[in-house]
């Protein structure tokens, strides 16, 4: 998949390390007397090493490059110590990366007996108080300290970058899970909502959530739900909502590589796509097909097209 990662100029490093420590995620090491990035699914792409290198060796580039992975970043981090767990989890609160954040806060409680600090402790270094790390909540603009002042001004862009996974750091766009409603309710009352997540446009989901771990996907059109007044009881019930219109939205490569993600690496159970009876909607499935041309393991795809008027006109397996 494309995406931002750091890149280090061998020209320029001089192999002093000052920045390997301050890779917290483990994606650096001094290797034959050059600093190399010994694993992708380590680097973050955003940055926190390129204010400690002297040379402006290190910078970050946008290509293909395995996912970056929180949970294998997080479990070999936490042998490491409480305060370089701290410096992560603040740094991907600086970042507004919410969605990588609440896989390490999850990881972190889920795994709490086992770990050789206080989590309380950690989360109250992270958040100022002993509440879990508020997903919405904006963070501060991460400042990275340059020991070479002379480098500082030249850096500055890199400093800036912030990642666009998660929707350029928007609170709006901030990972978050929803318990949703009954279905029965009183008579006369509002129908319940069968959300459990958000955010649910493609463009701004995190493939490696917890929320598609395993799950039923469904695949909608953005039109979808406007035009089938069952879309919650009936269909969105029980599944992870990813939204899209083939149209209208740019960069759709981008769609595909997620959705490799979620067969392969969250494993989804299912694939749903509902999209409606126009023509343009066929997209969905294209890009689905290309997912799994691409993905090494392959999940039942169903397909279920909806008329204007609010009718199912087709729904099978492909």
């Amino acid at each position: 998949m494309q995406r931002d990662i750091i890149k280090i100029d061998e020209e320029k490093c001089n192999g002093c390390g000052l920045c390997v420590p301050n890779c917290h995620e483990g994606a650096l090491q001094v290797i034959d007397g050059k600093v190399r990035l010994v694993s992708e699914l380590m680097c973050d792409g955003l940055g926190a090493c390129i204010g400690y290198c002297p040379e402006g060796a290190i910078t970050i580039e946008k290509r293909e490059a395995e996912p970056y992975d929180e949970i294998a970043v997080i479990s070999e981090m936490v042998t490491k110590g409480a305060n370089t767990v701290i410096a992560h989890l603040k740094h991907l609160k600086d970042h507004h990366e919410y969605g990588y954040l609440e896989e390490g806060t999850t990881w972190l409680e889920v795994h709490s007996g086992e770990l050789a600090f206080d989590l309380a402790d950690v989360l109250t270094a992270v958040n100022g108080s002993n509440n879990p790390v508020k997903k919405g909540e904006p963070g501060n603009k991460h400042q990275h300290h340059n020991q070479n002042q002379g480098h500082s001004q030249g850096h500055q862009h890199q400093h800036q970058h912030q990642h666009q996974h998660h929707g350029g750091g928007c609170p709006g766009s901030a990972e978050r899970v929803i318990a949703p409603a009954p279905l029965f309710t009183a008579s006369g009352s509002e129908a319940p909502s069968q959300l459990t997540h958000w955010p649910v446009q493609m463009h701004l989901i995190n493939p490696n959530s917890p929320v598609y771990r395993g799950a039923d996907l469904l695949l909608a059109a953005d039109c979808v739900a406007f035009s089938l007044g069952s879309f919650h009881s009936r269909f969105l019930k029980g599944k992870a909502l990813a939204i899209a219109c083939p149209k209208l939205d740019h960069g759709t490569e981008t769609y595909v590589d997620k959705l490799t993600i979620m067969i392969d690496t969250a494993r989804v159970n299912t694939i749903t796509i509902m999209m409606m009876e126009v023509p343009c909607c066929g997209g969905l499935i294209q890009m689905v097909r290309a997912a799994m041309a691409r993905a090494s393991r392959k999940v039942p795809v169903k397909t279920i097209i909806v008329s204007i008027d609010g009718k199912i006109l087709q729904e099978e397996w492909i």
